[in-house]
């Protein structure tokens, strides 16, 4: 069995399987933790695990993981970074700044959508990647959707913290509704016109559009048919750098 760990700054999204992804589990990033206490929290995880690769951007955890999986586990865990094998070319200034996790995207959205793809990815940031002939040619970031409510209720006294619900109409008549409507469909518009320029600018209109990550559950059935929703776009990706790199 194998171990497909994907380290984001907001959280840890772990999928177990050989070949394909047949459970998955979410943790909540904690840069606080050390190697230990990653080993107890996730020590069950491990049973029957021969091999673990893992896409990670939070740079503090890295040691920590490598050290906890080799120390109880004799896992020397393959980190998606130069010089692994992932089947993604890329075209920007400086390629070794493009994060791993949309290097992952990009490799599942080969193996499971083809070579060209719009991959929105919807976490601490969001991040749209534009990829044609499985080659990022650029990406775009902007604040994520979870974020945005975080630091608009840190920095406004008079609101308070709130659950996203998924608003009945464009106006809300209430300030719970009034967020929920302002944010979630600010980020829906913004979504639509940043593919819609993307797609004008790469010269290709009709390939995947491709959405992942935590945040994006808020947006399902709120953006036109042709965005596909895909929970485990990353893990795939990680599944499919495996078997590269074996």
């Amino acid at each position: 069995m194998k171990l497909y760990i994907d380290i984001g700054n907001s959280d840890i999204v772990i999928g177990k399987g050989n070949g394909s992804i047949e459970e998955t589990y979410r943790y909540h990033t904690d840069f606080k933790k050390s190697g230990d206490e990653y080993y107890a929290l996730l020590k069950h995880l491990f049973h029957d695990v021969d091999h673990v690769v893992i896409a990670s951007v939070a740079p503090k955890l890295n040691e920590a993981f490598k050290t906890f999986i080799k120390r109880y586990f004799g896992i020397t865990p393959l980190f998606v970074g130069p010089g692994v094998k992932t089947g993604v070319k890329i075209k920007t200034d400086y390629p070794q700044e493009v994060g791993a996790d949309l290097v992952a995207a990009a490799t599942g959205a080969i193996a499971h959508y083809g070579p060209d793809a719009v991959i929105i990815d919807m976490g601490t940031a969001t991040t749209f990647t534009y990829m044609e002939a499985e080659e990022i040619k650029g990406v775009s970031i902007t604040i994520g959707l979870d974020s945005s409510k975080d630091a608009l209720v840190e920095n406004a006294q008079q609101l308070l913290q709130f659950e996203f619900q998924k608003p009945k109409k464009i106006l809300g008549t209430n300030t719970i509704e009034a967020l929920n409507a302002g944010l979630l469909y600010g980020h829906i518009f913004q979504i639509e016109g940043m593919v819609d320029r993307v797609l004008s600018h790469g010269g290709k209109e009709d390939i995947p559009v491709l959405v992942t990550g935590g945040s994006s559950r808020h947006l399902e059935g709120h953006l036109p048919a042709r965005f596909h929703f895909d929970d485990h776009l990353v893990l795939k990706g990680l599944v499919a750098i495996a078997e590269k790199n074996a």
